[in-house]
């Protein structure tokens, strides 16, 4: 008779599926750090559909997806299936794992009863059109990441995948090891191969972000497989021994270089000037680690906000960035100059379909992947695992949790095919730089599923405005527009032409980007039509005011000339909405 629950440690007999099993869940109430929101509970083992396949899990993989499930933000996922016709109103993560197989579907095809497998996070419907007419299955929009967007993932004696996840588990790594490079792996494999013309391939030099992260480390050994040269950026030089044992030609330490963050305005003169110096010499550190001067045909790239400007910039003619996360931030600035005459590339990435999966998994089953786990934990440590991860103390490269297997270093039944050195990272390594932003967000599209709601008190921007418009012709010289604006106490003029007409703006920041680079003669004697900002950014005298700054943040502006029936009647400036804020 089949019992209807197993202890952990307790294997089941093959093939036998308890009704009960245990797990750890995540619940709405409980939202917040994964010490607190990680509990663990005894669930129904789920159904599986007829190309669906249940596992035996032996040990998962450990990722920022469920740090940011348990915290309940940006998104609720639990809420977010409940929208969607889903009933449990739990989370069970895990999007990493390695087990044995359990229970197969009707449909499936490529594993059976038995098999030890190692599972990548794909997940889509097989029914959907594109799917069905031989579409990339990462175009769908039935796509979904298991274990973080769909439930029942890893982190359970039992969970269940669809039949294509499942790929063989390399015989020399034991169960942790197994359970730890999938996820990485993937999204690293689909961002140097998965691009047609810019693929990595032999000769190609590949730039590196991260080189000592779950991500690079990964990124270094595909493009050495693939021929090229990898170059690692890492954040200091105690990490170069483990990237060049990983197969990187050499490293560079990004703390060496202080040009990093959004690019300088191209009007700034003298901030542009001062960006163009540490990004030369950042490209010049990359021909001193070739011993040639060459550029990279290829950059792979996850920070982001920081680090776009200069991935853009020493990519090579005709060379691609390639992203597939924003870790420093979303908004990334790019000089579309050397985007496009110098034929650039910037392609967006998204973890990997199964044919990219098992091409990436049957490196690692020849033994040219080295799974670099930096640290395993037990089952019992779940929680703390994802803790290390929230507060960014956790060590550089992947890291995995037992779940079915009772020891650590259990599963390895062969030795690999090829045998590379392990590198292993310095002790006591741990991040130094601040946590990143989520990567797996869904994002809105043009149709909204429901209404967003927005918070606002009424305020107009009549209530706020200062009214009347202080103005300056064309042909006045910068002298003239600067003793206007001391005089009157105002951060800018508008410049009106003969007929009445406003045509641009000039601003303190105008004035002093026209100051950079030149002498206090020179810039006093430029005309408001050199240095003005054309056209007019105009709101409606009705408008709200949240929606005014929101249009000024959108288009980086200070302030914006109201009008009333189309004349202009005053200007509304960030000045005033910070005023507001204090008198509140």
């Amino acid at each position: 008779m089949t019992k209807e629950l197993y202890n952990f440690g307790e294997m089941p007999p093959l093939g036998v599926i308890p009704p009960k099993m245990h797990a750890w869940l995540i619940r709405p109430e409980r939202f917040g750090k994964p010490t607190e929101a990680f509990q663990k509970e005894i669930v129904n083992t789920p159904p599986i559909a007829d190309d669906e396949v249940l596992v035996y899990v032996m040990a998962a993989g450990i990722n920022y997806n469920n740090v940011w499930a348990g915290l309940g933000i940006p998104v609720n996922v639990i809420g977010a299936r409940n929208k969607a016709g889903e009933p449990e109103d739990f989370h069970i993560g895990g999007s990493d794992a390695s087990g044995i197989v359990y229970k197969v579907g009707k449909d499936v095809t490529n594993v059976k009863v038995g098999d030890e497998v190692v599972m990548h996070c794909g997940q889509w419907n097989r029914n959907c059109e594109w799917v069905k007419n031989g579409g990339d299955p990462m175009y769908s929009p039935s796509f979904r990441i298991w274990g973080y967007e769909t439930n029942y993932g890893s982190f359970a004696q039992f969970t269940k995948v669809q039949g294509h996840q499942c790929m063989p588990k390399p015989k020399h790594m034991n169960w942790e090891e197994a359970a730890a490079y999938v996820l990485v792996g993937a999204t690293a494999w689909r961002m140097l191969h998965g691009w047609d013309k810019n693929e990595v391939k032999k000769g190609d030099v590949a730039l590196i972000w991260g080189g000592a992260g779950g991500l690079g480390s990964m990124a270094i050994q595909i493009a050495k497989a693939a021929g090229a040269t990898p170059i690692a950026m890492v954040s200091g030089e105690d990490k170069f021994d483990y990237c060049m044992k990983l197969g990187a030609k050499g490293c560079i330490n990004r703390n060496e270089f202080d040009h990093w963050g959004m690019l300088p305005h191209w009007k700034d003169n003298v901030g542009y000037a001062k960006w163009l110096k540490g990004v030369r010499a950042f490209g010049a550190k990359i021909w001193e680690v070739l011993g040639e001067k060459r550029a990279p045909n290829i950059v792979f790239e996850h920070p982001g906000e920081t680090t776009i400007p200069t991935s853009i910039f020493v990519c090579d003619t005709g060379g691609m960035v390639v992203v597939c996360a924003g870790t420093t931030g979303y908004n990334a600035t790019v000089d579309l100059r050397y985007l496009w005459m110098r034929q650039k590339r910037l392609q967006g990435s998204h973890f990997a379909n199964a044919e990219q999966s098992n091409q990436m998994n049957a490196l690692a089953v020849r033994g040219l992947l080295d799974p670099c786990m930096s640290r395993a934990f037990t089952y019992e440590e779940l929680p703390i695992a994802h803790q290390l991860m929230h507060d960014n103390k956790h060590p550089h490269g992947n890291m995995s949790v037992l779940i079915g297997a009772t020891e650590f270093g259990l599963g390895a039944s062969g030795k690999p095919p090829v045998t590379i050195e392990h590198p292993t990272l310095p002790k006591g390594d741990v991040h130094t730089t601040p946590a990143p932003y989520p990567m797996s967000t869904p994002l809105p599209g043009i149709g909204e599923s429901e209404a967003l709601t927005i918070t606002d008190d009424g305020t107009k921007v009549r209530d706020l405005m200062h009214r009347g418009i202080i103005s300056c012709t064309p042909d006045d010289t910068v002298g003239t527009v600067a003793k206007i604006m001391v005089n009157k106490e105002i951060h800018a003029v508008v410049v009106m032409d003969e007929k009445g007409k406003a045509i641009g703006v000039v601003s303190q920041t105008d004035m002093v980007l026209a100051r950079q680079g030149r002498t206090s003669d020179q810039a006093r004697a430029m005309r408001a039509k050199d240095i003005m900002t054309p056209g007019c950014a105009t709101c409606d005298a009705d408008m709200l005011l949240s929606d005014a700054v929101s249009l000024m943040t959108g288009r980086r502006m200070h302030r914006l000339i109201v009008t009333d029936k189309d004349q202009p009647v005053g200007v509304i400036s960030m000045t005033d909405v910070v005023r507001k804020i204090i008198g509140e």
